[in-house]
């Protein structure tokens, strides 16, 4: 008896709560959006979906969409920032080519220049006597900004090129384990950067300016080209040129490092976006022509390695790159003897006077 009553309304149950959850799941939804469509369509935004669609109709919009936020800040006022995605793939598709096309012709550049050319040798070769260049501080100060620059560089490199041209090799987790110590470290010696730098600055900034005579450097490509004697004071034009390019170009790098790494001053993501292509940019040309520079410095000139090893140079090298400076040594008498030279560095003399040193470079 109870079954036969209880069955019927079992039944009538359950066809009312599949009724009702097919109503809520399908009808009423439609309904909803639908609301939601003629809403969105009045504001001038479509929503046709809540989620993705919504987020494409905001970002497709021709004018940046403003409201109001309970967040006060910069830019908090800015549902999307349209910018921000023109500027990513000017980063992706622009710098990461300039920056690892520029850095590879000038390599190619120095190498083809090198089997050519080979090393700038000095007339006579060593000779042995010495002339006073560089103090301890001012050897120091170089070699700090050199130093923490190539660090800079290198894990600079690492986080705008590793993407495209480490990740391939390594693996995602090797990769990110990199660009992590790379992020971390560029911004702990960021700092280090910019006081070297203004070391650099107090101490060579006097001898750096240029003088009458200096043009005339151009006329030879700095020794480069040709048999011509170059002329230069205690820098040449070539020497001057690269210390104010590191002193200009490196204070704007440091600038614009400040700025990427404050976003607590109150920049807006413009100013931080425009931060990140001068940083980027300034930063691959410092790269580039430093990279001339060590060569230069190195195996490219017989000699001039010394100066910042030791603290003083062949007076056959100055004669070669700096005349007017080797007059001005002559004429104070500041040429001091192999022996002498020998004397102050601890090293052996060899019976003709050279040092051992002296004598393998001269081979």
């Amino acid at each position: 008896m109870v079954e036969k009553f209880f069955a019927p309304v079992l039944r009538r149950f359950v066809k009312f709560a599949i009724t009702y959850i097919l109503l809520v799941i399908c009808v009423l939804p439609q309904a909803g959006f639908a609301g939601n469509h003629e809403a969105g369509k009045s504001q001038g935004v479509l929503i046709e979906n809540p989620g993705s669609e919504l987020w494409r109709e905001v970002r497709q919009r021709d004018v940046p969409l403003q409201g109001s936020t309970q967040i006060s800040g910069v830019d908090t006022h800015l549902l999307i920032n349209v910018q921000g995605d023109r500027w990513a793939r000017f980063r992706v598709d622009k710098l990461v080519s300039f920056g690892a096309g520029a850095l590879v012709v000038i390599a190619l550049m120095l190498l083809v220049f090198y089997i050519i050319r080979g090393k700038v040798g000095i007339e006579g070769g060593l000779s042995g006597r010495m002339v006073f260049r560089f103090s301890d501080f001012e050897r120091i100060g170089h070699w700090v900004l050199a130093l923490v620059f190539l660090f800079l560089a290198i894990s600079g490199l690492i986080l705008l090129l590793g993407r495209d041209f480490i990740l391939p090799f390594l693996g995602k987790e090797v990769f990110s384990l990199f660009a992590s110590a790379s992020k971390e470290g560029h911004n702990l010696f960021g700092p280090i950067f910019i006081v070297s730098l203004l070391m650099m600055l107090f101490s060579f900034a006097r001898r750096n300016i240029y003088e009458k005579g200096d043009l005339t450097w151009l006329l030879t490509g700095g020794g480069m080209i040709g048999k011509s004697q170059v002329t230069g004071g205690f820098f040449n034009m070539g020497g001057k040129t690269w210390y104010w390019m590191v002193i200009l170009v490196g204070l704007v790098i440091s600038v614009s490092g400040v700025i990427l790494v404050s976003p607590s001053l109150g920049q807006s993501r413009l100013i931080m976006e425009l931060s990140h292509v001068i940083h980027v940019s300034a930063a691959i040309i410092l790269m580039a022509v430093s990279l001339g520079h060590m060569y230069l410095g190195s195996i490219g000139s017989e000699g001039s390695l010394e100066g910042m090893k030791t603290g003083y140079v062949d007076i056959n090298w100055v004669v070669t790159h700096h005349d007017r400076w080797a007059r001005e040594c002559h004429e104070n008498n500041l040429i001091i003897s192999a022996e002498e030279y020998a004397r102050l560095q601890g090293k052996a003399v060899s019976e003709g006077g050279l040092t051992t040193e002296a004598m393998e470079q001269g081979k």
